[in-house]
């Protein structure tokens, strides 16, 4: 599991780890089941105090999305449903695109600059390539 943070990036840490961990969920590199690093353990790697990587745990554990058991761990949880997977995935959305408005106006872009650039790219539906 490789998760990075960026300090400098105006997002909160935990936030950072949270979305991170959903988007190891989503790309299939964690499954339920899957046993996460402790908050201490986590928190070593990154560099960072293992509070903030438990606030990120808490975060994901009230959204169901992990289970930590005491004196076990903390594993990937399997989706109950259809209906709790398409909200899951709404909510991956929103936390992507709330991620991508911080990280924009952090860098000092305005409003309609960030709309102008996200509905260029949604058109496109290829963020791989830059506008010529």
């Amino acid at each position: 599991m490789e998760i990075e943070i960026e300090f400098q990036s105006g997002i909160p840490l935990y936030e950072q780890i949270a979305h991170q961990v959903l988007e190891l969920i989503e790309s299939g590199t964690l499954s339920p089941g899957d046993q996460l690093p402790t908050t201490r353990e986590l928190g070593v790697k990154l560099g960072i105090n293992f509070n903030t990587v438990a606030r990120a745990y808490r975060m994901l554990d009230q959204g169901e999305i992990i289970s930590t058991q005491h004196g076990r761990g903390t594993f990937i949880l399997e989706q109950r449903d259809r209906k709790n997977a398409r909200k899951q995935k709404v909510e991956n959305i929103e936390e992507l695109t709330k991620f991508y408005i911080r990280k924009a106006t952090y860098l000092g872009f305005e409003p309609e600059e960030i709309r102008t650039c996200f509905e260029e790219m949604v058109e496109r539906k290829d963020t791989n390539k830059t506008k010529e």
